[in-house]
């Protein structure tokens, strides 16, 4: 028999502050994807996976270092990092290090497709998200953001200042 989970109600400006939160939740992700869509014809997750390695030392990444940077599953990334490759935008290689791992390298024709799209995105990332809010809350949101993603991920490594 099931336990019972006795229920902490949501009020007043709980139910508020999670409202607002669950629909920008919604409304967010589809804003920049639209926005990367059409700009750049690529899917904001896509993009997300060629900013990392475009931002890692010799562009090249492991796979599951890629995937805790991304928020995906293995299994995710593996099937969007294949289509990335057959774009020729993205290398995969055996480790030399570990045999067992594999490495994801962002190739000259993926960093072009970062490069054109990064200003634009930018500019929508400061239009919807950073823009809006003051100094103060900007930092805030760093720590509201890092403190729930802790609690949904507590081995992920995430600085309070991010």
């Amino acid at each position: 028999m099931e336990e019972e989970l006795e229920s902490r109600w949501l009020e007043g400006d709980e139910q508020q502050s999670w409202y607002a939160l669950a629909l920008l939740l919604n409304q967010l992700p589809a804003a920049l994807d639209a926005q990367m869509q059409r700009d750049a014809g690529i899917s904001q997750f896509e993009y997300m996976v060629l900013s990392a390695l475009s931002m890692a030392p010799g562009r090249t990444m492991r796979m599951s270092v890629l995937a805790g940077y991304a928020g995906a599953t293995l299994s995710r990334l593996s099937n969007v990092v294949s289509r990335l490759e057959k774009r020729g935008w993205v290398e995969r290689s055996p480790d030399p290090a570990s045999g067992r791992t594999t490495l994801a390298t962002l190739t000259g024709d993926g960093f072009a497709v970062v490069a054109e799209a990064a200003p634009r995105h930018v500019a929508e990332v400061r239009r919807l998200v950073i823009d809006p809010l003051t100094k103060a809350q900007q930092r805030q949101l760093g720590v509201i953001a890092s403190r729930i993603l802790r609690a949904v991920d507590p081995d992920r490594r995430i600085s309070e200042s991010s």
